[in-house]
């Protein structure tokens, strides 16, 4: 049986026109990718978003970040999604997955404030994970500028995001910052070791792949560097009074078997876990293909959880 074979039939269209991850000419590849996504926004009836900056990490930059809110809104506070876009650290901006973004405003009823942390190689670890914990920290202080709820905050991203919403997570509980009522890394980067079976088996190009991984994690970690459980939050031994999680991930992600032991461990732990396994798809599958029967269950779990977790009808 083929690598093609074992994707769910939906999801083939997708994978047979794609060209895959060009990580050997980022000088080429991010500038590509940022013009798509710029080309790719669709402005939605039912959302406004605006961008602006907001004071960075001691000693750094200031950060960027964009904030979705509902168009219509009665004046009482909302909760508040902080969300971290995917792309191997190393490419990718606010507006990368402004659809994504408009999604959970519309199905869950907050405002999403998505974080532009500093991209590898230019920047290494653990400057991306500090830029998305100043922003929770400046909202959490400062939550009349967006009109947010700063007792109902959550987390979430995807892949290199993913790992950025567990890093936050771990950061959060033990720098005793603010609570987190929930916690949703998406198929996160979350083990530098790619020791698993799963990492071993998933090769093929054109998709997220063990190559893929590698590079990105060879990226974002300066050489000689052995990342802290914050930078690589399958390191962290004690995963105790973190807030709950909801994940899923697809069967063919390398990062499968890294993310259910992680997931497998809060439990362990006494953490409330809900997550789910998708077989047939592969890396970002319901980005790739919204309208898939299994894209289509991922995004109404990921409603129905966040909804839970602020207490939204």
């Amino acid at each position: 049986m083929t690598f093609r074979d074992r994707i769910h039939p939906q999801l083939r269209d997708w994978y047979d026109a794609s060209p895959g991850f060009d990580f050997d000419h980022l000088e080429t590849f991010v500038p590509q990718c940022n013009q798509a996504e710029l080309q790719n926004l669709k402005e939605d009836p039912l959302v406004e978003a605006h961008d602006r900056t907001i004071p960075g990490p001691d000693g750094a930059p200031e950060v960027k970040i964009r904030v979705y809110q509902p168009k219509e809104r009665d004046g009482r506070p909302l909760p508040c999604l902080f969300f971290y876009h995917g792309g191997g650290f190393l490419f990718g901006t606010v507006y990368r997955q402004e659809a994504l973004c408009q999604r959970y405003v519309k199905h869950v009823g907050c405002v999403v404030v998505s974080v532009e942390y500093r991209l590898a190689p230019q920047w290494k670890m653990p400057a991306p994970l500090e830029d998305c914990y100043a922003a929770l920290l400046w909202v959490h202080d400062n939550p009349e500028e967006l009109g947010v709820d700063p007792q109902r905050l959550a987390v979430a991203g995807l892949s290199a995001g993913g790992n950025l919403a567990a890093g936050v997570a771990l950061l959060a509980r033990d720098r005793k910052g603010p609570a987190l009522c929930l916690q949703m890394p998406l198929y996160g980067e979350l083990d530098y070791r790619l020791d698993s079976f799963s990492a071993q088996e998933i090769t093929d190009p054109k998709v997220w792949c063990r190559d893929n991984c590698e590079k990105s994690w060879e990226k974002v970690l300066s050489p000689g560097h052995l990342p802290t459980e914050y930078e690589s939050p399958a390191l962290a031994k004690d995963l105790t009074g973190l807030p709950p999680l909801f994940a899923y991930i697809g069967q063919l992600d390398p990062g499968r078997d890294e993310n259910i032991a992680y997931w497998t461990r809060m439990m362990e732990a006494g953490v409330p876990v809900e997550y789910h396994v998708f077989p047939g798809c592969y890396h970002c599958f319901e980005l790739s293909v919204p309208d898939a029967d299994h894209s289509k269950a991922a995004y109404a779990m990921s409603y129905a959880a966040l909804r839970r977790a602020f207490g939204v009808g």
